[in-house]
């Protein structure tokens, strides 16, 4: 038996095996120490009112034995009765009983056989070893079925009330370690992180609190962070512009120093500019589902004008995404970009709906010389460069933005060398919005 994984799932099912134990345990104890002496005490009876009979089956008189019969039957109920009568008044449809019957053996000294019926009353039908022609039928007024339903009732209705019960208390003592959960999908996602509420027992609030804490002290260091990047960016714009302005400046005999110097200018922009993206890319955005196969369009037509060559496999069905365009955009160029930047050769973008048509997949093939495998699960680090085989320059945070844009949008990207031929597959998926 595999347990659950969930702490909620191990404890209900503690207090459910906890429970069938105690049950057990119960229905053996009022079985054995109830039910059973009761059964004895019936026979008990039962075996003293047919030794009554029997010896009333001692007189010789057959009037004077016909009399005392009907008075004992006008008195209480019980008949004796020969086979045919019995048969005729039900006994084929009483059931045999074997414990009764050992226990009525016991009682009257010999075998005896033991059968009851129901119907409006329960009856005993009883075989004595003294009288083997006849049977003994004794009515049981005051037993009916409804005497023998209360302990498999009670049982019933204390299981399911105790399960309920159970259930509830672990749904009540998990309930804050859920919302806890959500709010750390949040906070893992880049999303704006609430404070969760401080309740359940007391080593969870002291953990919710801690988180809190947490939460707090990560939204701090995030605006630091934006704040300090955002002054470095505005600090270093300055000089540069002035750089820039001097290097216009210069004679024309210094022009290879100015083509140099505007051309490390224009790089130091660039990456301040990714320094940028890279922290706004992980803010709130604003969503609204589009089109994939549109957004895709607009952006190889975009491609395009640079005389790249791009062949498409779009799904002919729409691919409905919730999305901000502007963000998934950059995605995209940041993508098509490299594929061109390290393909020797034409690159394939395909669309597709998968599992299901729950999942919105993206591909972006090369044919360049692909990434070393043991690079591919850190190129989405920040300032980490899986390109160095491919020899290109840059800041390494291109597939950074990348990743924490499609983070965001709550999706997935992966690299992986093409098994085909040369080259490398960008695949990206979204949940399809339904």
């Amino acid at each position: 038996m595999r347990l659950p994984n969930s702490a909620f799932g191990r404890t209900v099912l503690l207090i459910g095996i906890l429970l069938l134990i105690n049950q057990c345990i119960s229905y053996v104890s009022v079985a054995y120490y109830v039910i059973k002496p009761t059964q004895h005490q019936i026979n008990h009876l039962i075996a003293n009112q047919v030794r009554t009979l029997l010896i009333s089956l001692q007189e010789e008189n057959e009037s004077t034995l016909e009399r005392i019969l009907h008075q004992h039957q006008q008195a209480t109920g019980i008949r004796l009765l020969k086979q045919e009568q019995s048969e005729l008044l039900g006994l084929h449809r009483a059931a045999y009983y074997a414990s009764f019957s050992m226990m009525m053996s016991d009682e009257l000294g010999g075998p005896a056989e033991v059968r009851i019926s129901q119907g409006e009353q329960y009856l005993f039908w009883v075989k004595a070893p003294q009288a083997p022609d006849y049977w003994i039928r004794i009515p049981m007024n005051a037993l009916d079925e409804a005497h023998f339903s209360p302990l498999v009732f009670y049982l019933f209705f204390i299981g399911i009330l105790s399960v309920a019960g159970g259930w509830l208390f672990a749904r009540q003592l998990h309930k804050p370690l859920k919302n806890l959960e959500k709010a750390a999908l949040r906070a893992a996602s880049g999303k704006s992180i609430k404070q969760v509420p401080e309740k359940g027992s007391s080593e969870v609030i002291a953990v919710t609190r801690a988180f809190n804490i947490m939460s707090t002290s990560i939204q701090q260091l995030e605006e630091d962070r934006s704040l300090l990047l955002a002054g470095v960016s505005h600090d270093l714009r300055t000089p540069l512009t002035r750089i820039r302005l001097a290097t216009e400046m210069m004679v024309e005999e210094e022009e290879y120093l100015k083509e140099g110097i505007i051309t490390d200018i224009e790089d130091m922009n660039g990456i301040i500019d990714q320094f940028m993206d890279y922290v706004r890319a992980g803010h709130p955005m604003d969503m609204k589902v589009i089109d994939i196969n549109h957004l895709l369009g607009e952006v190889i037509i975009q491609e395009q004008f640079q005389q790249w060559e791009i062949e498409t496999q779009l799904a002919q069905c729409p691919l409905p995404v919730l999305m901000n365009p502007v963000s998934l955009k950059r995605v995209l160029n940041n993508l098509i970009e490299n594929a061109f930047r390290y393909s020797q050769g034409d690159i394939h973008i395909r669309s597709q709906l998968k599992d299901g048509n729950k999942i919105v997949c993206i591909q972006i093939m090369d044919c360049g010389p692909g990434i070393p495998p043991e690079q591919l699960s850190r190129v989405f680090e920040p300032f980490t460069r899986g390109d160095t085989a491919r020899g290109s320059e840059g800041s390494g945070l291109g597939l950074a933005i990348v990743k924490r844009i499609v983070d965001v949008h709550g999706g997935s990207i992966k690299l992986q060398n093409r098994t085909d031929s040369s080259g490398l597959i960008a695949s990206i998926h979204f949940l399809a919005h339904t």
